[in-house]
């Protein structure tokens, strides 16, 4: 999954497509270089952001979506957001797939929405909102914790009619979490896989890659994003996010011919 941000704000890309073309063409060389699907977002989740409104969400997102269905038919696309009506004009527009960091809970509407349009959605796992998530983030037994939070909003999910098939979870790696909760999230990510669904994992060039590999600008941390995307590979990941959509897809390559023979 590349991640296409159309944000002027967000931690590693924000205002680097700033116009439809920009972002669009972003996209379609993602897809050329080996991304199966592409999610983009119209508001950065980044530590200490702030909400973005429905309608300029939809200003620069639903453009962009409907540029890269013209220009690559039938490709997957995901909407990253957490507002319906935001996903509902998202998949008038082409989108597919709803990728909801609030795992369905920011916005009452969306579970239904998802289920009315029968698309699959991404639940992920956050404590507080983008503003407070990382002010003190706090968890008894962080691995317990998240699987118990994940059936919640599992179960909300298909209390509100969206098919077992059509639910994706994410353990949600920075958001609401330190560095050593995140390492542990990771070396047991394997454990989360028993919940039943396929397992999308977002590692790339988050801020605890920075901290442990001595990289604070985020462009410089592809080796840390390599390595954490392969231990995904090998511990129950079905879909890997990524900002460098070609350097992971050779660095998975490699990995999966040495792992078969």
């Amino acid at each position: 999954m590349g991640v296409l941000n159309v944000t002027p704000d967000s931690f590693s890309d924000g205002g680097k497509h700033a116009t439809v073309d920009s972002g669009v063409n972003a996209a379609v060389g993602m897809i050329q270089e080996g991304a199966s699907l592409v999610d983009v977002g119209g508001e950065s989740t980044r530590p200490g952001s702030l909400p973005v409104n429905t309608h300029e969400q939809m200003r620069r997102v639903v453009p962009v979506i409907r540029g890269i269905a013209a220009r690559v038919p039938g490709v997957v696309i995901s909407i990253d957001t957490t507002r319906a009506d935001v996903a509902d004009a998202a998949i008038d527009a082409g989108a597919s797939l709803v990728n909801d960091t609030s795992g369905g809970t920011d916005d009452p509407a969306m579970l239904r929405l998802v289920a009315r349009r029968r698309v699959p959605i991404v639940l992920m796992h956050r404590r507080g909102t983008p503003l407070t998530m990382q002010a003190d983030p706090f968890y008894d037994d962080v691995t317990r914790q998240v699987t118990t939070d994940l059936m919640l909003l599992r179960d909300s999910a298909l209390a509100a009619g969206i098919e077992p098939v059509n639910i994706l979870l994410d353990v949600g790696i920075g958001f609401g979490k330190t560095t050593a909760h995140n390492l542990q999230l990771l070396r047991d990510h394997l454990t989360f896989a028993s919940l039943g669904h396929p397992l999308l994992l977002g590692a790339s060039r988050k801020r605890f890659i920075g901290e442990l590999t001595d990289t604070p600008d985020p462009a410089d941390r592809l080796p840390g994003s390599i390595a954490a995307a392969l231990w995904g590979v090998d511990h129950g990941a079905a879909v890997l996010r990524v900002h460098d959509v070609a350097a992971t897809v050779r660095a998975v390559r490699m990995h999966n011919a040495i792992a078969t023979g």
